[in-house]
């Protein structure tokens, strides 16, 4: 028997970026794939965007941990995975998907390819993959999936305003490694671009080594929003 799958999307002024992802995601609809849409106050039209794209539009207050809680709430699949709005699915994420071990604590990612042309998104992207298998992290980048059943276990996401993917993945790999499939996913280097590589790639480090000696996500959310403008 196929594995039921559920997507939540957690989204906050995406409308300009969202309709090419869930038009993507349209055939894994017509599969019995659920798409749930999390929007945290959006004041552009990424709710009207999603209409009719998504079996569920949620709304509720703005941070991420938070959004992929509520819509992982709604969802009654077994298998959840989290997809940032300007992220697509690899074309044979379906089959991986349900052909996957159906155990209790499955969980995992798939690889990321960031779609700007410069070589050094090149290593990112190489670094990202390889970090991940070897540490056990998983980034919001990289389509974190999991079993409901151990979503569950560990309570979701940590409702902090930071590193909410990098702090549910410690509790995750207490459980089991994180499966890492080779396929490779499509998500926006637009942060990069209009930030700056080197710095935001400097402040995401800096942002994740603070964290690791026990920085408060809440200032570490202020410091990386303001540092990016």
């Amino acid at each position: 028997m196929q594995k039921a799958i559920a997507i939540i999307i957690p989204a906050l002024n995406e409308a300009e970026v969202l309709p090419a992802t869930l038009v993507s995601l349209q055939p894994l609809r017509q599969q019995g794939v659920e798409l749930i849409m999390v929007d945290g106050g959006s004041v552009d039209k990424t709710r009207e965007v999603a209409q009719g794209l998504v079996d569920h539009c949620l709304e509720t207050t703005a941070g991420r941990a938070q959004q992929m809680n509520q819509g992982a709430a709604l969802a009654t699949a077994e298998l959840l995975l989290f997809l940032h709005a300007d992220t697509q699915l690899p074309v044979d994420a379906y089959q991986q998907l349900i052909t996957l071990p159906s155990t209790p604590n499955l969980w995992g990612r798939f690889n990321v390819r960031l779609d700007g042309p410069q070589w050094a998104l090149r290593l990112i992207e190489r670094m990202m993959n390889w970090r991940s298998c070897l540490t056990g992290m998983v980034t919001g980048d990289q389509g974190m999936f999991v079993s409901k059943a151990l979503f569950e276990r560990v309570q979701g996401f940590p409702s902090i305003a930071l590193m909410e993917d990098i702090a549910i993945s410690k509790q995750l790999k207490q459980y089991s490694a994180p499966i890492c499939l080779k396929s490779t996913m499509l998500t926006s280097s637009r942060r990069w671009q209009q930030h700056g590589i080197l710095r935001t790639v400097l402040l995401m480090w800096r942002c994740r080594w603070a964290y690791f000696f026990s920085a408060d996500p809440a200032v570490l959310a202020k410091k990386y929003a303001s540092r990016r403008h």
